[in-house]
């Protein structure tokens, strides 16, 4: 019975040798930085300042999300940002920003409300065509009543501008 358990604790012993030898072996390592992009190919990206076309507008709306989708490009790809004739373009325009009621008390009162923002995007690739597209992205935020919304804007705008921005970085290079 000695010499059984000694067997199978060779057997063992062996399996995990080779499992471990066959693990570091054949290591596969996966770069992950959020683009798919062919850089031999696509080199440079144009992104043009989105004005705003809302009839409800916040002001510092439009530079905060300009920033922020030039600095999310930067962030993720090496694409050099050029002002014309990139082999990507994305241009558009933030087309809707409002608030509506969400949500309501008991009491019969407001008692969340939820703002949105849309923006239309044109996207055009010139090494290929065939994934240009125009489209709308979304996002909301929702914010307690018993607060002003001068009081929570900024936190909210820019939380909706990180979530939009990330959807048209994904739309337009992440194509996994």
């Amino acid at each position: 019975m000695d010499s059984h358990k000694k067997a199978i604790r060779a057997t063992a012993l062996m399996a995990l040798f080779l499992l471990t030898a066959i693990m570091t072996a054949c290591t596969v390592t996966y770069k992950f930085n959020g683009a798919s992009i062919n850089y031999n190919e696509t080199k440079s990206i144009t992104i043009a300042d989105f004005p705003i076309r809302s009839s409800y507008v916040w002001g510092p709306m439009q530079s905060i999300f300009n920033n922020e989708l030039k600095d999310i490009f930067a962030r993720h790809t090496r694409l050099q940002q050029v002002k014309r004739n990139g082999d990507l373009k994305i241009e558009g325009e933030i087309t809707q920003y409002n608030q509506r009621n969400k949500s309501v008390s008991s009491q019969g009162y407001s008692a969340q409300t939820e703002l949105s923002m849309t923006v239309n995007v044109r996207f055009t690739n010139n090494v290929n065509h065939k994934q240009d597209f125009e489209k709308q992205f979304t996002a909301t935020a929702t914010y307690d009543t018993t607060q002003s919304l001068a009081a929570v804007q900024e936190e909210l705008v820019t939380q909706m501008v990180k979530e939009i921005t990330e959807q048209i970085f994904n739309a337009t290079v992440a194509n996994w």
